[in-house]
């Protein structure tokens, strides 16, 4: 009789896979096998449809999923006086231990759907198609989809376990529990990536198809997957610093627009424009006043007092912002402004998030905003340009690329701005600058730990991080950051399934 494995050594429950039958001593009559359920076309369709739900949840990479990213960071954090006590203050403390539960959990969802993908791809040929191109396009959502996830795996814990089919039995999952090198791990998603360009994916989803794979996307991914891999692997570094600058400028001249001046920064975040805004390249898509589907990160970010965000009355700190974050911005930067507010309530008197906002009726009392949840825009590939050009020695170029997001800011040129004493100060080299204009132009939107680590080496980051004052972190405690944060640790119960296979992160 047909039964359930858990993939624990991997971090994945494959809901459709079959094992023993010691695992299980009932059988489940409403159950489905992967062997029983792919037969249709439509039935691939829901199975891509499901990988895509994955991309959702605060466990993986959707709008909540920021302790993960930006509470490691220098951007935001736990700050209240209760919050070290709990394990998510363990991330903007730099103290996480391998037995943090939410760290484990971010780890197994991450793997979850990646074997949702691995399910899809390894019984897709058990269907007929009438269209070999629709197949195709359903491999090329798939594997994008896996190549997403395993990229945030081989940037948060370096090698990883690297699995790129359904795994039934016990005997395949022990096989495949061990930690493969980084280069490996990027060369899967860099392979995962390719595939998906030989696609008859369309550029730009249209209305109906938006929260989907794209070949815009696709080359925006493939141009960061190479930058970082540029920046953190020791070989190749010129190569893949090119094939950065190719994908970039692939993923730039599919654009729809003019100049970036063009779309006013706060058109990119209005729920009303989010289905015609031409920066946004791939999101998440959310409905608005839907119990299930809608956004709820204007509601969690809202400070007590307030009502900027969204209808439903908060009564906590919101989303809180570092003072680091704050002293970044320069004077009169619309992006401050529209992202950030200082909450004067009795209680909460500090600064908040305010970037993400659905205060209008159809979100309702109960916050059930409308917000996409955006992960790549234009703005990036034309940062990530000027990283890469800089990278390249291309100085010149990559003060062009900076000047086009810094002018539809509304703020002087590079040139320009090297001239001001504190500009010069605070960011005395072109790199420095560049991930500046970074942190203004996406705080909050989880990027800018992958920012810093990509920036800098271990022995780098500590020194930058150690360097800011404490009095504008917060509670969090700066000297505790060391070489060992540029990883986080393996789940302690990943390490026990095979302690020399799925060896420790140094340090923990």
């Amino acid at each position: 009789m047909k039964k359930y494995i858990l993939m624990a050594a991997l971090g994945a429950t494959v809901c459709l896979s079959a094992c023993k039958k010691e695992f299980l001593q009932q059988n489940n009559p409403n159950a489905v096998t992967v062997e029983n359920y792919f037969k249709t076309e439509n039935d691939v369709s829901l199975a891509v449809n499901g990988a895509y739900q994955a991309l959702r949840s605060s466990n993986t990479i959707g709008e909540n999923s920021g302790l993960f990213t930006d509470e490691r960071s220098d951007d935001t954090g736990r700050n209240d006086n209760q919050s070290n006590a709990g394990e998510p203050f363990q991330f903007n403390d730099f103290s996480v231990l391998p037995s943090n539960s939410f760290l484990k959990t971010h780890w197994l969802a991450l793997y979850n759907s990646i074997a949702r993908s691995n399910v899809i791809l390894s019984n897709i040929d058990k269907v007929s198609f009438s269209n070999p191109a629709t197949k195709a396009n359903y491999i090329a959502e798939a594997k994008f989809l896996r190549a997403i996830m395993y990229f945030e795996l081989v940037r948060k814990w370096g090698p990883v376990p690297l699995v790129t089919k359904q795994l039934v039995t016990t005997e395949e999952v022990t096989a495949a529990t061990f930690r493969a090198p980084e280069a490996e791990v990027y060369n899967q998603i860099v392979a995962d990536l390719k595939d998906g360009l030989s696609s008859t994916l369309p550029n730009f989803q249209p209305t109906a198809g938006i929260g989907r794979a794209s070949k815009a996307a696709i080359n925006a991914y493939l141009g960061k997957v190479y930058l970082t891999m540029a920046a953190t692997l020791t070989n190749n570094q010129a190569e893949n610093l090119a094939n950065a600058n190719t994908c970039l400028l692939a993923a730039y001249n599919m654009k729809t627009f003019g100049n970036l001046s063009e779309i006013p920064y706060v058109d990119v975040f209005d729920v009303n424009k989010k289905t015609t805004c031409k920066e946004l390249i791939f999101q998440i898509a959310n409905k608005q006043g839907d119990v299930n589907y809608s956004s709820s990160i204007a509601a969690n970010n809202q400070a007590k007092g307030e009502t900027i965000n969204s209808l439903k009355v908060s009564t906590g700190i919101g989303g809180n912002v570092t003072l680091d974050l704050i002293n970044e911005y320069e004077a009169s930067d619309l992006r401050k402004d529209f992202s950030v507010k200082y909450a004067n309530d009795p209680i909460v008197k500090d600064w908040f998030i305010t970037k993400f906002r659905d205060a209008s009726s159809l979100a309702t009392a109960n916050g059930y905003g409308g917000n996409d949840w955006i992960l790549m825009r234009y703005a990036d590939v034309i940062l990530m340009l000027a990283e890469v050009n800089m990278l390249q020695g291309n100085d010149a170029a990559a003060i062009q690329y900076l000047d086009m997001v810094r002018t539809r800011a509304g703020m002087p040129n590079y040139a320009l701005s090297k001239t001001n004493a504190a500009y010069a100060a605070a960011f005395p080299t072109l790199k420095l600058a560049i991930l500046h204009e970074r942190r203004v132009e996406f705080a909050f939107e989880h990027q800018r730990w992958f920012d810093l680590i990509r920036n800098f080496t271990a022995t780098e980051l500590a020194a930058y991080l150690k360097a800011k004052p404490q009095s504008s972190f917060g509670i969090a405690k700066l000297a505790n950051v060391t070489t060992k944060d540029r990883f986080f640790p393996i789940p302690f119960d990943e390490v026990k399934l095979d302690p020399v296979k799925m060896y420790q992160n140094p340090g923990y």
